[in-house]
């Protein structure tokens, strides 16, 4: 799964989501993506399903981006554990998703190959999302 090699700081702050995305929301290489309608914390596990889901519908035919990479670390404390003495360790790695995100795109398959292999890719992650089309 992906994970940063290096980080400045081990743990971070919960954070908010607010706004639209202000960068990466338009297609870049691909002609087909996968675009966020809502904003959520995607996690390293759920990009991978998606992206094991599309390129088992392409049939290995054709490229795959992945626009989004999991650089926010998420704690969590063990179970039946008291309050305090700090914050737990690093649980899982996850990505800030913004509405209006890219966050899968592909080229080299016709249009209903795309279709389906984004949409089995959808059923993956936590956001509602549209699937677009270079172009149209």
């Amino acid at each position: 799964m992906l994970s940063p090699a290096k980080m400045k700081f081990r743990k971070l702050f919960k954070g908010k989501i607010h706004g639209n995305a202000t960068r990466g929301y338009s297609l870049s290489f691909g002609a087909y993506g996968l675009k966020s309608l809502e904003p959520a914390r995607v996690t390293a596990a759920q990009i991978e399903a998606a992206r094991r889901a599309i390129t088992r519908c392409m049939k290995r035919v054709g490229k795959v981006w992945i626009r989004i990479y999991p650089s926010v670390p998420v704690t969590k404390k063990p179970a039946e554990v008291r309050m305090g003495s700090g914050k737990g360790g690093v649980e899982y790695w996850a990505c800030r998703v913004y509405p209006g995100t890219i966050m899968f795109e592909m080229d080299g398959v016709n249009e209903a190959v795309a279709r389906e292999a984004l949409s089995l890719a959808a059923a993956k992650l936590p956001v509602s999302t549209r699937i677009i089309i270079r172009g149209v």
